[in-house]
């Protein structure tokens, strides 16, 4: 079942450790079949070198094994959540990269500070609140779901394809794992671009709207002009 998104799920898990995105088993990536409303994710706490197609664990948005010897990850209650809020998500990452979890951890949104983020994210990264006590002891999991989308009431998360949790790490999106795990790499690069602006320049100010636009949309939307269009 699902043997081609297996094998993406695999691959696109095996990225984060390429580049550098993970320590130990703190990360997972997954995948859906929107026909089929099913999940791909990797299993909980298998080391990423033991980790196969076979051995990713398939899901539906209710967090039910369809199939699988492996107990899925963890946060397969957030991913779930996500996928159902975000229509046009096809691949989400947790990580614990170390800059974006800093960011995490001080509540600190990142902000947009230079082109290079701009490429990637139309605006900060924002910081959503830690859960209250009663939310982790009810379903804590999903409760970082429900609380990234209700942070994102206001916010287009194509545009923004990721968020901190408060005190936790980075989640993040794209149209298919692969193109998930390469905003998770930009994210781990602007969180460390920042972190180095606000050392170097602690009254630094965001990039100018006008600027923050003309680069986004340089790369996404229908004037995007970066890259070897069709037609050229």
């Amino acid at each position: 079942m699902l043997d081609a998104l297996k094998a993406i799920v695999c691959d696109a898990n095996l990225a984060l450790v390429r580049h550098g995105l993970v320590t130990l088993t703190w990360g997972n990536v997954s995948g859906i079949d929107r026909a089929r409303g099913l999940m791909v994710i990797k299993p909980s706490g298998v080391p990423y070198d033991e980790l196969t197609p076979e051995a990713m664990t398939v899901t539906d948005l209710d967090e039910r094994v369809v199939e699988g010897r492996y107990a899925p990850s963890s946060d397969t209650p957030t991913h779930a959540v996500l996928y159902k809020a975000f229509p046009n998500v096809g691949g989400v990452v947790h990580t614990h990269s170390a800059a974006a979890t800093a960011f995490a951890q001080a509540g600190r949104e990142i902000p947009c500070f230079g082109t290079t983020h701009a490429d990637h994210f139309h605006g900060a990264v924002p910081v959503v609140r830690m859960p209250t006590e009663e939310e982790v002891r009810e379903q804590y999991e999903r409760h970082i779901g429900l609380l990234i989308v209700e942070h994102f009431r206001g916010l287009d998360p194509d545009a923004v394809p990721g968020v901190l949790a408060a005190g936790h790490g980075p989640f993040v999106w794209g149209p298919d794992p692969l193109k998930a795990v390469e905003n998770a790499v930009a994210l781990e690069a602007i969180a460390q671009m920042a972190a180095a602006t606000v050392a170097l320049r602690p009254e630094a100010v965001p990039l100018p709207g006008y600027l923050l636009d003309k680069h986004y949309g340089r790369k996404h939307g229908p004037g995007a002009y970066y890259g070897q269009g069709t037609d050229r």
